[in-house]
């Protein structure tokens, strides 16, 4: 029986020529800043972000804990959508190690606002937390993968540096933002001073996140790296398979995203199943069960060679990626509107 995992874009694998790009790297030791194979990828990065630098480094969770030590800090507080990935799993780093507060905000589909994030900013009185920083998923995991549009971005970007704010971007997902909005990733970034994107999540990749932002910061950031257990040796290996990852795999995203509309669709069309698939915006599809039995679905489902996860009683999520294939999506399609419940 073939097998479709749907619980993540994370369950790739390396391709053959990803392998052998790993196989072949050229390395050295990165701690003295030789290794070639990461200054490269960090390069690649830093021009595909439109940053001045760029710093590899080996997860999403190192990526957005970094800034948070370097621009929010100990004592103060940054602006977050209350679904965000940093609320909710990162074991609360942003808090235990960063020693900063994250305050909440609750959206209907992930997307902050300058009007939201007023009514969250502290007044500049000595007795009261400083807020420092605004965070912005995108895509947005918990809310289905939803993006921000280039205004929205313009506008948060702009009300933060008004109110000496920086703006730090979870973009894990940073490719898929780009591919739905029709932008570069470039334009994306534009107005967020530091940005993290995964290589783990849509683009094959084993494992790594790189870090972005001005060279300054950067230089900051890895001695931060550094002091968090971040440090590398010969890891061009890794990054070897992340210059593979953004040079091959970003221009496969958009097919990601149809494979989850045709799920999405073929979900809409069951009983069992409520979702609206015009709100499929990009490669993550959440929906509800019509009863508690998200538990009983997700094991048929399983039994049928298609792996996806319970996020509650009567929720499911689905994530599309470059492993299902094309006669897969029809496979998956074919075996939900077949599922008896």
């Amino acid at each position: 029986m073939r097998i479709f995992d749907l619980r993540s874009d994370t369950v790739t694998k390396p391709s053959e020529d990803m392998r052998k790009a790993m196989y072949l790297a050229e390395v050295g030791d990165d701690v003295y800043g030789e290794d070639p194979s990461i200054n490269r990828l960090q390069e690649i990065a830093a021009e595909i972000t439109d940053k001045e630098k760029a710093l590899f480094v080996t997860s999403g969770s190192m990526g957005n804990l970094i800034p948070t030590i370097l621009n929010c800090g100990r004592g103060n507080e940054f602006i977050i959508d209350s679904r965000g990935h940093m609320v909710h799993y990162e074991l609360a780093s942003a808090s235990a190690i960063a020693g900063s507060l994250p305050v909440t905000v609750q959206t209907e589909d992930g997307i902050l606002s300058p009007d939201m994030l007023k009514s969250r900013l502290r007044p500049d009185i000595y007795y009261m937390t400083k807020t420092r920083m605004v965070v912005i998923e995108n895509t947005h995991n918990l809310a289905g993968g939803t993006f921000y549009t280039l205004d929205t971005l313009k506008e948060i970007g702009n009300f933060a540096h008004r109110n000496n704010l920086t703006v730090h971007m979870d973009g894990a997902r940073l490719f898929n933002a780009a591919a739905a909005s029709g932008l570069k990733p470039g334009a994306v970034c534009k107005y967020t001073d530091t940005v993290t994107f995964c290589l783990s999540k849509g683009l094959g990749a084993p494992v790594g996140a790189l870090l972005c932002g001005s060279r300054e910061f950067i230089d900051e950031a890895r001695r931060i790296r550094k002091m968090l257990g971040g440090g590398m040796r010969q890891a061009g290996v890794l990054a070897a398979a992340g210059i593979y990852a953004l040079e091959h795999n970003i221009l496969k995203i958009p097919e990601d995203h149809k494979k989850a509309k045709l799920i999405a669709e073929a979900l809409s069309q069951v009983s069992w199943a409520a979702v609206e698939p015009d709100k499929i915006m990009t490669n993550i599809i959440y929906f509800k069960t019509t009863g508690n039995n998200a538990g009983e679905i997700t094991s048929k489902l399983k039994e049928n060679g298609v792996l996806v996860n319970t996020t509650g009683s009567n929720t499911i999520r689905m994530v599309t990626h470059m492993d299902i294939p094309p006669d897969g999506t029809k496979t998956i399609c074919g075996i939900i509107a077949s599922l008896a419940v």
